[in-house]
This record gives C-alpha cells, sequence and structure tokens, in this order.
C-alpha cells in the first residue's frame, strides 16, 4: 500500500496531525462538540510489562482511571499571508488549532505536542468537566514535537497520568489512545505496538527516532494525546499518522513519541523553555554490510559523510562530504565522502548512533571525531555549534 503522507494530527489549515487543527481560513469547528466516545470497547489481549504487577484491565477500566486527566486544547494562532493582491503588504489570518494533552503532576504541568501550540497567540485547557482555564507554554521543542504547558488549577481538579517506559515496547504488545479526533472530546481507540523504532519527521525537518507505530485509529485532534500500555501507563504521545487516498483519516498507521524521550528532555523544557543540543553539520548515510560491499569500502559498520554544511562546524574541522553521486539499489548515494566510525571514542555504527552522539552534547562543547578518509584513519576536532531552527542536514 501507498502512503500519501506523514502528517501530524492536529488541525490546522492544511495540517492534519493529532492535534484537530480548526481552519486558519475558515475556521471550521471542530471543537465545539462535548461528546465522549468509546471505540471497540474490548478486553486487552496480551501480558502486561515485565514488573507490573497490575493486569487483566479492560479498556474501560483504564478509560475511567486516565480519561480526567486527558485535555483538550484549543490554541488560538495567527498566520501570516501574502498574496499578489496585498501589493507585499502580508495579512494576518486568525484561527484555531485544537488538539489533545495530558496532566502530568498535582501542580498543573501539561505535556501536548509542539505543533499543537506552534503558533499560538492564546492557549486554553479544558478539562472533563467541561470547564476552562488558561494554559501557558513553558517550553516547546520542534525537534521531538513535544510542548510543555502550565495550568493554574487546583489539585484536586488534576489527574496525573503514570509514566511507563517506551524502553520495552514490543510488537504486538496492547495500545489504547486517548484523545479528541475531530473535536470528539476523550475518545478512546485500541490497538497493538504494529511496530518498533521508527523515524519520523520533526516540525523543524530534523528527524525523531524510536517512534511507536501503532494500528491504534489516531485521527487529526489526537496530536498530543497519550498512547498508553495494557495497564494504562504512559509509553508515547501521539504526533502522526499516515494517510492514504485524496482523505486525511486514519488508515491504520499511527505514530507516538516514546515518553522516555519526553522523560529525559522536561527537566530542561521546563527550567529553560528549550533543549540546547549539539549541532555538528553533517548528513550521513549508514553503512551496511550491502552498503560497504556494494561500493567496496574499508569498513562495514560507521556513517559515510553525504554532505557537511558550509561553514558549520564538521565543515570547519574539515571533514568532507561527497563529491560523486551514484545509484545504489535505487537509491541515491554520494560517494568520496569521510567515514566517521567514532565521537569521543563512542563507536558510531548507524546514522542515529551519530545524532544521538551529538545531541546529548551542547554548544562550545569540543568532540573528537574519528574518522576513514582514502582507507586511513585519522582524527579531527570540531567545536559544536548550536543546531539550528531548520535542518540543513541532520548531525
Amino acid at each position: 500500500m501507498q502512503w500519501k503522507s506523514l502528517v501530524p494530527v492536529a488541525l490546522v489549515s492544511a495540517v492534519v496531525g493529532c492535534a484537530a487543527a480548526i481552519g486558519i481560513v475558515s475556521a471550521f469547528d471542530l471543537g465545539g462538540g462535548h461528546t465522549t466516545t468509546v471505540v471497540q470497547q474490548a478486553p486487552l489481549q496480551g501480558q502486561p510489562p515485565s514488573g507490573s504487577g497490575d493486569g487483566g484491565l479492560t479498556p474501560r477500566d483504564i478509560y475511567k482511571r486516565t480519561a480526567p486527566g486527558v485535555v483538550f486544547i484549543r490554541a488560538q494562532v495567527v498566520e501570516s499571508t501574502s498574496s499578489p493582491f496585498d501589493f507585499g503588504f502580508p495579512q494576518e489570518q486568525r484561527g484555531e488549532a485544537t488538539g489533545s494533552g495530558f496532566v502530568l503532576d498535582k501542580s498543573g504541568t501539561i505535556l501536548t505536542n509542539a505543533h499543537v501550540v506552534s503558533g499560538a497567540t492564546k492557549v486554553t485547557v479544558q478539562f472533563a468537566d467541561k470547564h476552562l482555564v488558561d494554559a501557558r507554554i513553558l517550553g516547546r521543542d520542534e525537534s521531538t514535537d513535544l510542548a510543555v504547558l502550565k495550568v493554574s488549577a487546583k489539585p484536586s481538579e488534576l489527574t496525573p497520568l503514570p509514566l511507563g517506559t517506551s524502553r520495552d515496547v514490543q510488537v504486538g504488545d496492547p495500545t489504547i489512545a486517548i484523545g479528541n479526533p475531530f473535536g470528539l472530546e476523550r475518545t478512546l481507540t485500541t490497538g497493538v505496538v504494529s511496530a518498533t523504532h521508527r523515524t519520523i519527521q520533526a516540525p523543524d525537518g530534523f528527524e525523531i527516532d524510536g517512534v511507536i507505530q501503532t494500528d491504534a485509529a489516531i485521527n487529526p485532534g489526537n496530536s498530543g494525546g497519550p498512547l498508553l500500555d495494557a495497564t494504562g501507563r504512559v509509553i508515547g504521545i501521539n504526533s502522526q499518522i499516515a494517510t492514504g487516498g485524496s482523505g486525511g483519516g486514519n488508515v491504520g498507521i499511527g505514530f507516538a513519541v516514546p515518553i522516555d524521550t519526553a522523560k529525559r528532555l522536561l527537566p530542561e523544557l521546563k527550567r529553560t523553555g528549550r533543549v540546547d543540543r549539539g549541532f555538528l553539520g553533517v548528513d550521513a548515510a549508514t553503512i551496511d554490510k550491502s552498503l560497504a560491499s556494494g561500493l567496496n569500502l574499508s569498513v562495514d559498520q560507521g556513517v559515510l559523510v553525504q554532505t557537511v554544511t558550509p561553514g558549520g562546524p564538521a565543515d570547519k574541522a574539515g571533514i568532507h562530504g561527497g563529491d560523486i553521486a551514484a545509484q545504489l539499489n535505487g537509491n541515491e548515494i554520494r560517494l568520496g565522502g569521510d567515514i566517521i566510525t567514532a565521537v569521543d571514542g563512542r563507536k558510531i555504527r548507524t546514522r542515529d548512533d551519530l545524532v544521538d552522539a551529538i545531541s546529548d552534547k551542547k554548544k562550545g562543547d569540543k568532540v573528537k571525531i574519528d574518522l576513514i578518509r582514502d582507507g586511513r584513519k585519522q582524527s579531527v576536532e570540531a567545536t559544536l555549534a548550536t543546531r539550528p531552527t531548520q535542518t540543513p542536514g541532520q548531525g
């Protein structure tokens, strides 16, 4: 089956993310209903995660426990547009984006997707009892499509969801998604983990790794809502869907940002409002056995540098990109670049290894990069920069 596209599930203009973006121009209201819908109300089959003493829960049980902690997010957004009839003066168009989120603690911290509140001038959160409160954005990280909100609410009004781990998620594990698709509040759908370690594109063009794929129905408006395991613990944040044909709805393929990613970044997001990541400025391809043999490379693991950002840290350190375009197994690849094998002694086997090694560091950090050039081992030192807001390269 051919996928038409991967889209975030929020409803904003033509964006179909897990949020329900309500049109910027026409502002058609997908968030006006107050319906609670429960779909596929069958017992969850499968074993709970190891170490869990809680099992045998039905979707109804989990819904009763967790739905009060799932919130409906409305973001007033402003978009600047221009046309030949504006005579060079951009026009502002206003609308409302809607999505989902969930409560993290009794102090009023809420987690959602960054694209749900992108460009927001005002954000409100609606709880299960229908009352609305204003929310402020504590932090956003477009590279992982995560945002943290803060609301002033009584502790008795807040139902924090228990956080699990995405580390032990396996294909076939039961999943539950709760959110607000198409403005239908606190809708539940069930499914299974259909794949792990997927990669999707973040709003800023960088890639999000370790993503959970599920067949639980996720639609526009689900963005930022929780993906739960069989014990009701959050294992992911619903973010994108694959669409097919002419529609923008679910075709059985949804993607959730792993909760372990969120747990790792939450302290910095709450403290500074952003995530400071190092930037090397390379795009690279993973070397596997087929690539190594097909290109007659001197190593069978590492990453082959494809391009280097002009003026970036890698360029200043003398790292070379490829200069010969070729086709291998139907894929375009650039030959002649350096092969990176380690960063600060940490072995680099895949492209993801390189991204992780650099992302763990910050602007100004100096890193030693081991590489192979023309069959000879070399080492260079690079001083990392701040990751740009839009990707010119993945490293």
